[in-house]
Formats: structure tokens, C-alpha cells, sequence
């Protein structure tokens, strides 16, 4: 098995045309293809757009997440 990565651009129409020179000739291959758009925008060391934490920290500080308590607690064996 060998893997290729490739980067490419689709057209206006939104197709990419892939050629891909092999070392394979008439044989049946498989081809496995994975998409993924590539971000532009610049990241931190953690993989975070720059900035992220700073545009987004605190933006449920009007409508926060609340976690409702069970009525009675989970009842669970002991451990031997």
C-alpha cells in the first residue's frame, strides 16, 4: 500500500481533477479518497485559529449551561 497526499483545487464548478502517476500498470488498484478543506487562517501551537479563545470566552455568560441533578442518586453495587 502506498499513500499519496496531494493538494488541489476544484474549479469553478466545484471538480477536481486528480492525476496520479503509479508505478502500477494494468492491475486493479483501490483508491481511497479523502476530502478536507485547507484553513487558511493562522492557528495557534494547540490547532486553535488565533484569537479563539479570546472572541469566544465567556459567550454563555448570559444563558449558562445548567446540569439538572438526578432525583436520587445512582444506586450502585460495592465493590468487592
Amino acid at each position: 500500500m502506498q499513500t499519496i497526499a496531494l493538494k488541489a483545487r476544484t474549479d469553478k464548478d466545484g471538480i477536481v481533477r486528480l492525476e496520479i502517476p503509479t508505478h502500477i500498470a494494468d492491475h486493479d488498484i483501490e483508491i481511497v479518497l479523502v476530502m478536507q478543506l485547507i484553513n487558511d487562517e493562522p492557528v495557534d501551537e494547540m490547532g486553535y485559529p488565533v484569537g479563539y479563545f479570546d472572541e469566544t470566552y465567556g459567550s454563555l455568560a448570559h444563558d449558562p449551561i445548567e446540569r439538572n441533578q438526578p432525583l436520587y442518586p445512582d444506586v450502585r453495587d460495592e465493590i468487592e
